[in-house]
């Protein structure tokens, strides 16, 4: 039986000590790894769309999903479905980065049909959003190239 200490926060919840890479994959103990999103940052909707997009646009969209999922806990209730539909988004380019296709593709969609028809009121650009979402999740059975693939957040 393993006796080796697991890595818990004050409320004795796990938390994962492990480096990570580019696109959230643990990695081995000693290697060195993509530095985590701090949790629980207050950002300005402003803020929080600036920091996704750079994440987005380096192929580092786990990550670009921890600042998303910041605002749905920090932000107000009534925008909550729009900020869990971005980090769905995310979470979805993620999993086709890592070779999850049929994973990637269910919460492509379902991140879609989340964000679809809530209101904008920070200039994102939603349809755009829906469409790539969408588009994305038809052609999954290839890996993905994360930063190649990344999305427009705000609407041109």
């Amino acid at each position: 039986m393993d006796r080796t200490p697991r890595d818990r926060d004050e409320e004795g919840r796990a938390r994962s000590a492990r480096p990570r890479d580019g696109l959230g994959r643990p990695l081995p103990y000693g290697v060195e790894g993509v530095p985590r999103q701090p949790e629980g940052v207050v950002r300005t909707p402003a803020q929080t769309l600036r920091e996704a997009q750079r994440l987005l646009d380096a192929g580092m969209p786990f990550h670009a999903h921890e600042v998303f999922e910041d605002a749905w806990k920090t932000g107000p209730a009534e925008e909550r479905d729009l900020w869990q539909g971005l980090a769905q988004l995310a979470v979805g380019l993620t999993h086709s980065a890592r070779g999850n296709g049929s994973g990637g593709a269910r919460l492509l969609l379902r991140g879609a049909d989340r964000i679809s028809g809530q209101p904008d009121p920070y200039g994102i650009g939603i349809g755009g959003l829906v469409r790539w979402a969408r588009e994305l999740a038809e052609r999954t059975d290839e890996v993905t190239d994360a930063a190649a693939e990344a999305p427009r957040l705000l609407a041109e």
